[in-house]
């Protein structure tokens, strides 16, 4: 199992440049980048691949309804010229409260929507020419970026349906907030054998996690708690959630002695998972002393 960085530094963009650049130091995989509410994560992408060189970049993930496939397309692949090959595109279609309620769009059929989407997406990134009618996206067009080759795409999958939608059409998934039960018993099952009966290769399984070392766990999830607690109220994170048995976002979270964290990271491995992203938790102290642990344990 490779071990990553989940970059969701918000002290400024030479912070996070600084973060990726020690996770790189540390021998970690990769980075990858979300996309909330403020910074670009392709941008991001490509600004750190210009600045740090030799470490994976990823998105995870990109919003799909806020972005057409041929816009995504040409991002995509510019960011991937900027990064010497480096990226791995991670795309999902969001949540219902955010699409209806931040961009004003119909959230209808959402898996239709990401099939459809990667259907014009796919042969976009491999520069070919692309006249694909759907019934929730068109898409007619080319996007040519010399030299870029197509990058990795995951989609952002829990259910039955969405993952094996991924398995079919995508390279893998990524995953937030799934411990490793549920890893292990339903997603990896789920999309190896979609991507069996596709005839592709076995998938990409990218989850992400919180992990702090620390003395005070209640303190951290508590933390947790104020500033991720409203996540636990979309429809499929509830779903998510109540299928692990937790109350709460906070609940996800990894806190506690290094023999702790490094037990749950190996329940990861054991569970099928192929890259652990680790979002360190805590203190800046505690942040610092949980990547630098996890990091020996590649």
């Amino acid at each position: 199992m490779r071990i990553g960085l989940y970059a969701t530094s918000a002290t400024g963009l030479e912070g996070i440049v600084g973060d990726i650049a020690a996770a790189e130091r540390l021998g970690l995989d990769s980075a990858f980048f979300p996309q909330l509410t403020a910074w670009d994560a392709l941008t991001v992408a490509a600004v750190a691949g210009q600045r740090v060189p030799r470490i994976g970049l990823g998105t995870a993930v990109v919003r799909t309804f806020a972005q057409h496939p041929l816009a995504l397309a040409g991002q995509a692949l510019t960011a991937q010229a900027a990064t010497g090959g480096r990226l791995t595109l991670g795309i999902g279609p969001s949540h219902r409260e955010i699409v209806e309620g931040g961009y004003g769009l119909s959230y209808d059929r959402p898996a239709r929507h990401v099939r459809e989407y990667l259907q014009a997406l796919n042969p976009l990134l491999r520069g070919e020419t692309v006249d694909f009618r759907g019934e929730t996206l068109s898409a007619a067009g080319l996007v040519e970026v010399p030299g870029a080759e197509p990058p990795p795409v995951l989609v952002s999958a829990l259910g039955p349906m969405m993952l094996a939608i991924a398995g079919e059409l995508a390279d893998g998934t990524v995953t937030v907030w799934a411990g490793p039960e549920v890893l292990g018993e339903v997603v990896v099952p789920k999309i190896t054998d979609a991507a069996s009966r596709a005839g592709r290769p076995a998938p990409r399984v990218v989850a992400t996690a919180m992990f702090s070392v620390t003395a005070a766990p209640d303190r951290v999830r508590d933390d947790i708690r104020a500033r991720f607690g409203g996540a636990g109220e979309f429809a499929s994170y509830r779903r998510l959630l109540r299928q692990q048995g937790k109350a709460g976002i906070e609940d996800t979270v990894t806190a506690g002695t290094e023999d702790l964290v490094a037990a749950t990271a190996r329940r990861f491995a054991e569970a099928g998972v192929t890259d652990l992203l680790i979002s360190p938790v805590g203190t800046d102290e505690e942040r610092r002393r949980t990547l630098a642990f996890v990091a020996r344990l590649s």
